[in-house]
């Protein structure tokens, strides 16, 4: 293949990307882990996160992404250049065109380190769309049609809301608010309430078997936690309840909550009466935490829906963009 279309979710937790023609060809965690001594990757992807809070001091495991942007660009241009050789993208005559998304209300800087980062992965020519954007895409909605739709993609770093019509945002707004404040949630709490700390992928691992942000008074669920006690340094083990998740979650999740009703406020009536008919749609990882759609259907008054794969939605979106690159290529 002489020219190849690539398009990219570069998320704060994980890195999709799709292959035109091939679809979703890799699907990794956004880690690298680096030796401080000579400064080389070891391990980047998946490999690299089982390495995350277990490594000997000169390797460190790092997330390069925080918030939906570069918080380290050697890194990320280290990760992407990985994943890029992996799906085998930079073949001897081919120079890839890449669709690479950011959250919406980024600064023109932020925006432009995503860019040069992918540029300098031997790409061709590198496209920047608008994360809520291509998930609306992604999860089927047609944002071409004169009606509102409207859109909460629940990141690993950011969670994007945005009002779409006639193919472009009408309003939207961005918060550093998402799965990984989720992560940080459970692990405040476990610390404050039973003095042990336990790391991100015990917290992970907690929010994806009893996570919860609706109350839910009939829940039975418990799960062990094992961790480091505070004050005696020793392994520890407690017993934690889904009651418990949701006390941890439902600030950070009410957050979310307050900050789709600012978007409605300021939503165009027609835009507003069309998104009461359509429902609104929830996309990202953190649509997959257990009543995050009960809370926002509840406080809101408006049909809710999670996205039929939610997970992939982004690098979907991607997908069904790069058909028609031609329309964006200007």
């Amino acid at each position: 293949m002489f020219n190849q279309d690539i398009g990219i979710d570069l998320g704060t937790a994980n890195v999709l990307i799709y292959i035109k023609g091939q679809g979703i060809v890799l699907n990794e965690p956004s880690v690298v882990a680096i030796d401080y001594d000579t400064k080389k990757a070891l391990a980047v992807g998946e490999e690299a996160r089982n390495m995350l809070g277990r490594t000997p001091g000169k390797v460190k495991a790092i997330r390069p992404m925080k918030d939906g942007v570069i918080a380290d660009f050697e890194i990320t241009e280290i990760m992407l250049n990985h994943f890029i050789k992996k799906i085998n993208a930079k073949g001897l005559f081919s120079k890839p065109r890449i669709l690479i998304c950011c959250p919406s209300n980024i600064t023109s800087v932020e925006k432009n380190a995503i860019k040069e980062a992918a540029e300098r992965t031997g790409a061709k020519k590198v496209f920047i769309e608008e994360e809520p954007k291509v998930a609306a895409i992604g999860a089927g909605l047609d944002i071409a049609l004169p009606t509102g739709n409207m859109v909460i993609d629940i990141g690993g770093g950011t969670t994007d809301i945005a009002i779409l019509s006639l193919g472009g945002i009408v309003n939207s707004s961005s918060i550093k608010i998402a799965g990984n404040t989720f992560d940080s949630d459970i692990m405040k709490y476990i610390k404050d309430k039973y003095k042990l700390l336990i790391g991100d992928r015990t917290a992970e691992e907690i929010k994806l078997k009893i996570g919860n942000v609706f109350e839910d008074k009939n829940s039975k669920n418990k799960i062990e936690v094992r961790g480091r006690n505070l004050v005696t340094g020793l392994p520890h083990t407690i017993t934690i309840s889904e009651e418990e998740i949701t006390k941890a979650l439902l600030d950070s999740a009410m957050i979310i909550v307050h900050t789709v009703k600012t978007v409605l406020e300021q939503t165009p009536p027609e835009l507003s009466a069309d998104i009461i008919d359509n429902g609104i749609v929830l996309t990202g990882g953190g649509a997959l935490i257990r009543g995050i759609d009960k809370l926002l259907e509840n406080e809101l008054k408006v049909p809710i829906r999670i996205a039929s794969s939610p997970l992939t939605c982004v690098v979907e979106g991607t997908g069904i963009l790069l058909e028609n690159i031609n329309l964006i290529d200007k």
